[in-house]
């Protein structure tokens, strides 16, 4: 029963390949006639308004020297019944609003970090990143939740400082001269000053 379907096979390979070299789709590329195009129609040309010449106005601040000669072809434009039009001068624009820093960039640096103890410690915010976070660093923390910290976050207005594996191990929001909050598991005070 093999050889039935397998010279079934072998037939029908072979009369699609005939069938494909008789083909006028391989006969290579196809010339066409160019196809007609609309006759477009001329358009009457349109009428300009009239053009005129006047030397510019120096730039605010730079006075127009009397002996510079004008431009050529000025005399010609101007009138001598043309009024004369003094600029008004252009007050300075107002200086922009100062810079307020609020959001990740202004947490990071260096922090004096005291808990509901008293204890005092340094923990460091960085802006290198580690993978969705930023790296952090304590040192000197009595507090062994503090001690650990290893990367930090800013969100919704919070920094969340993290231990290694992703628990949260304190939420502080910006407030007074620092940042103000609490250590997750004890749910003790917590503050960061500069």
């Amino acid at each position: 029963m093999l050889r039935p379907s397998l010279s079934t096979f072998v037939i029908l390979c072979l009369g699609a390949s005939l069938g494909a070299c008789a083909s006028s789709r391989l006969d290579g590329p196809r010339t066409r006639a160019p196809s007609p195009q609309a006759s477009l129609e001329a358009v009457p040309a349109v009428p300009s308004g009239t053009v005129t010449a006047a030397p510019l106005a120096p730039p605010p601040g730079v006075s127009a020297s009397p002996d510079a000669p004008p431009p050529p072809g000025a005399q010609a434009a101007l009138s001598p019944s043309a009024p004369t039009v003094i600029a008004e001068p252009v007050a300075p624009p107002a200086p922009p609003p100062p810079v307020v820093t609020s959001g990740r960039a202004s947490v990071v640096g260096s922090w004096d970090a005291r808990d509901a103890t008293g204890a005092n410690c340094k923990v460091t915010l960085s802006s290198a990143p580690a993978l969705d976070l930023y790296k952090a660093s304590a040192a000197g923390c009595t507090n062994k939740d503090l001690s650990r910290v290893s990367a930090w976050d800013f969100r919704d207005g919070e920094v969340y400082l993290y231990q290694p594996g992703g628990s949260v191990a304190a939420r502080l929001r910006q407030g007074g001269g620092g940042l103000e909050g609490a250590l997750t598991k004890s749910g003790a005070a917590l503050a960061l000053n500069r």
